[in-house]
């Protein structure tokens, strides 16, 4: 690959005028500029498929209905006006607060358990608790809607054989928002697993021995020790979680498609409902937009932080 770009740039030399030449000259001998031309597909693949949608996302919701007419900030004061809007951004923060909250707490959970158990069954263990993740969400959402099915649901057979009672696990909006963020959480939990038990095998033990030392119990031992040894991570998974749990599509769509009245969808349901299915494009463009700008700050803030107790360490 080196040379290649060495002819390239010796060829180019000969047909360019010399101040040109000797700059290509000096970034052949540049690991600088050879990493450039390395992640330079990668950086077109990008802005194909992303920075170029965001963008054009961006012109859509400025657009009217038919997308002829430039209408400015308009669709988004249509939504501000909607109780529907307003009900969908209730429902999204409620999901995304509940749902992030509960992945992080099983998550450290199950890492600090695994992480004091010998190592073959480390392996094991953190294999089985992985497989939500691996698989495709749609698909395991899929197993969750039989679970919750009315007709065939086993837990509703469990319950009626155990209590005598059933739940409308999709039908009743209490139920049907708890069942969604429950598939949240087992989806998305092994995550937090993995990413805190690797944060786990990294904290010097020499500091527990310390703290053993100076007589601190286990629970002491969690608050000055790990959890902010583990500070930066937690940071960058929540804030990576909480993104991802905004976006939310497919256990929304294959579980509820936002029903019952509207009451479980988020940005992105809500957002294809809009566009897709009732054919106003911009409007949904509208919607999927609505909290870029306030997730935008908060990751800023949050990795600068991260960046300065980085270097404060």
């Amino acid at each position: 690959m080196m040379q290649s770009i060495t002819h390239t740039v010796d060829a180019a030399s000969g047909i360019l005028p010399q101040g040109i030449a000797a700059r290509l000259r000096k970034l052949r001998h540049s690991p600088a500029a050879f990493a450039f031309v390395l992640t330079t597909p990668l950086l077109v693949i990008i802005g194909g498929l992303v920075v170029y949608p965001f963008f054009y996302s961006i012109f859509l919701s400025m657009l009217n209905k038919k997308e002829t007419v430039f209408v400015g900030f308009d669709n988004f004061l249509f939504l501000f006006g909607r109780d529907t809007f307003w009900m969908v951004v209730g429902q999204s923060i409620l999901f995304a607060v509940s749902a992030v909250f509960f992945k992080v707490l099983i998550g450290f959970t199950l890492a600090s358990t695994i992480n004091i158990l010998p190592n073959k069954r480390q392996r094991f263990w953190r294999g089985l608790c992985l497989v939500p993740w691996v698989m495709p969400a749609a698909l395991s959402t899929l197993g969750w809607w039989w679970l919750f099915d009315p007709t065939h649901s086993a837990l509703n057979w469990l319950l009626e054989g155990a209590a005598g009672v059933s739940i409308a696990w999709l039908s009743d909006p209490g139920w049907a928002r708890f069942s969604v963020v429950l598939v949240n959480v087992w989806f998305g939990a092994p995550f937090f697993l993995i990413m805190y038990l690797a944060a786990l095998k990294s904290v010097p033990g020499d500091l527990y021995e310390a703290a053993s030392i100076d007589g601190a119990s286990a629970y002491q031992k969690l608050i000055y020790v790990t959890l902010p040894m583990m500070r930066n991570i937690i940071a960058i998974t929540v804030l990576f979680s909480t993104i991802v749990t905004f976006a939310n599509f497919d256990i929304v769509r294959v579980l509820t498609r936002g029903g019952p009245r509207n009451m479980t969808h988020l940005f992105g349901t809500y957002s294809f409902r809009l566009g897709i299915e009732s054919g106003d494009i911009p409007l949904g463009a509208a919607v999927s937009l609505f909290l870029f700008p306030l997730l935008a700050v908060a990751a800023f803030f949050i990795l600068r932080n991260v960046q300065q107790r980085a270097r404060a360490q």
